[in-house]
C-alpha cells in the first residue's frame, strides 16, 4: 500500500494505492494520526484501492471520529469497495463521493 497526503488551507487529502488489509491498515492509521490535528476536514481518496478489510474500515471510522462526524469524505471507491463499504452500513453516515 502506499499513502500520499496533501494539504491545503485546513484539508488534508490521503490518496491511497492498494489494498488495506490487516498488515496496512496500521499505515493508514498512522497517517490518519499525523494529518488529523492539522486538518479541520479529511479526504481519503480510494480510487487506487483494490480490497478493504473490517482493520481497514475500523481506520476509516476511526478517522471520522478524529476529524469530527462530517469532516471526513471517502471518495474514488471502486465498485467492489462500495459494495464493502454499503454491506457494513457505513454507506448511511460516511460521506462518500
Amino acid at each position: 500500500m502506499k499513502i500520499n497526503t496533501t494539504y491545503e488551507k485546513k484539508t488534508c487529502t490521503l490518496t491511497v494505492e492498494g489494498s488495506i488489509d490487516a498488515l496496512t491498515a496500521p499505515e493508514l492509521e498512522q497517517a490518519v494520526n499525523t494529518a488529523a490535528p492539522q486538518c479541520e476536514k479529511m479526504i481519503i481518496d480510494m480510487t487506487d484501492v483494490d480490497y478493504i478489510s473490517s482493520a481497514g474500515l475500523r481506520v476509516v471510522v476511526g478517522a471520522n471520529h478524529k476529524v469530527g462526524k462530517g469532516n471526513l469524505t471517502v471518495r474514488g471507491l471502486s465498485t467492489n469497495v462500495y459494495e464493502i463499504f454499503r454491506m457494513t452500513g457505513f454507506t448511511k453516515y460516511l460521506n462518500i463521493e
